[in-house]
């Protein structure tokens, strides 16, 4: 008996290095973009036109069968690789379960057991609640309403250069583009943006750790002083490394001080650990490497390998409010639940330890390379959170916003994923699973990118 022919499917990513079939974008991917212009909103950020056809581990691969190394993450998302297969598995054996019932009004294990894996995770003073959301800026938008529930005061401190989300409430506390705030105004009232512990472009033109100043103590004797009395203030909220601001690491003793700053003054401290948690710097949260004990945590990005889900976390006693007072439908959706648990338990065997020993690879091999090239004015950052400031001038730090671009985009037409961030800061977020190779492939092809930006060299 003769046999059907089987359909030829797409074939996965076999090899671990980039493979450029055709310049991107190839026809496939073309017919895809113009599509994509007729019915998508105009208030997306493409950067480069990628079309993705499927993804495993840190490969990427087009519609066009190009190969790229991805360290992007989905912008720090996808912490254990793409389709990692012990996440996939959990995934078809939930929804061959129940895909949804909604937390909010039902009860069902999954749930719970993530809320207990959380509270034994968080640098939170026991007991800890959780409650889930669909994304790091619902996460934010729930610590934001609790802070002012708990305190029932009226004014939050953020800083310059964050970025918390951009929905009304979590846009209200960010200040890090104005393209993100323009024409949204009124936005929520109260909110008081204050310097971040920038050194690398103080407001005060001073530099750590020679500085006799320090941001905290401008919050404690200018702003508690002048415009914002702390009796009213009901957070301050910080991300322990500015993402979306240019990667800015700030000096060890910043975030104590802040926490310091925050009990004298009873003044709750929220953490936004959206992008610098779930094992992204080395540690689960960033928070531990100081040492610091928020009242508020908020994750989102890396906390579900690529579902959709945030979680705020707070101790018992800060998280203590009415049936009713925030809810929503599909925050701790049970397939999302499922493969947290399983992220959760990949990154506590082996991916938080992989993110630090190779993430000091990598600055170390960025750092060597940042000496022989006069565009990076900064190698910075924390595990597999990394930011090149790219300048024009090392002694003036004139931003090399244009090059920063085209690094970027070069470095996609050769096979490697990057994101910018800040204005002119290049991102360097992969999945916490690459390997050595990974790292130095991709220092390799960006390096030559640069020297080619930097000779003139299209």
């Amino acid at each position: 008996m003769k046999r059907s022919p089987r359909s030829k499917r797409p074939t996965r990513p076999k090899s671990a290095l980039p493979a450029m079939i055709v310049p991107p974008p190839g026809p496939r991917a073309k017919q895809w973009l113009r599509r994509d212009e007729q019915s998508l909103s105009t208030s997306l950020t493409r950067i480069y036109p990628l079309v993705v056809e499927r993804a495993q581990g840190a490969m990427v691969q087009d519609v066009d069968g190009n190969r790229y190394l991805d360290f992007t993450a989905g912008i720090a998302v996808v912490s254990t690789g793409h389709a990692h297969p012990l996440v996939v598995r959990a995934i078809r054996r939930q929804v061959g379960r129940f895909i949804h019932m909604s937390g909010t009004d039902f009860y069902y294990a999954s749930q719970v057991r993530l809320a207990e894996r959380l509270a034994q995770l968080a640098p939170i003073k026991r007991p800890v609640r959780t409650f889930f959301s669909n994304s790091g800026a619902e996460a934010i938008e729930a610590a934001f309403k609790l802070a002012r529930y708990r305190t029932r005061r009226p004014l939050m401190i953020a800083f310059h250069g964050a970025f918390h989300g951009r929905t009304m409430g979590a846009l209200s506390l960010t200040g890090s583009k104005a393209v993100q705030r323009r024409h949204f105004a009124p936005l929520v009232p109260g909110v008081t943006h204050v310097p971040y512990a920038n050194c690398y472009r103080c407001p005060y033109g001073l530099r750590y750790p020679s500085c006799d100043i320090h941001c905290v103590d401008v919050i404690r004797d200018v702003y508690f002083k002048s415009t914002v009395p702390p009796e009213d203030v009901a957070a301050i909220i910080v991300e322990p490394i500015q993402g979306e601001g240019g990667i800015i690491v700030p000096p060890p003793e910043f975030l104590p001080r802040l926490a310091k700053l925050s009990k004298e003054a009873g003044v709750l401290l929220i953490l936004d650990e959206v992008q610098t948690g779930m094992g992204r710097t080395g540690r689960m949260f960033a928070a531990e490497h100081a040492g610091v004990s928020p009242d508020i945590l908020a994750v989102g990005k890396g906390i579900a390998s690529g579902l959709p889900m945030g979680a705020t976390m707070a101790s018992a006693d800060v998280m203590n409010w009415q049936a009713g007072s925030h809810a929503n439908t599909f925050g701790g959706n049970p397939v999302a639940c499922e493969a947290a648990l399983v992220t959760i338990d990949l990154l506590e065997k082996r991916l938080m330890a992989n993110a630090a020993a190779i993430g000091d690879h990598l600055l170390k091999r960025l750092r060597e390379m940042q000496s022989r090239h006069r565009l990076i004015g900064d190698v910075r950052g924390q595990g597999l959170m990394i930011g090149l400031e790219c300048v024009r001038d090392p002694e003036t730090k004139e931003m090399a916003v244009e090059e920063r671009d085209q690094i970027v985009q070069r470095c996609f037409q050769r096979g490697l994923l990057l994101l910018g961030c800040g204005q002119n800061v290049i991102r360097l977020v992969p999945p916490l699973t690459i390997t050595k190779r990974d790292a130095d492939t991709a220092v390799d092809i960006l390096e030559s990118v640069l020297t080619g930006v930097e000779r003139g060299r299209t």
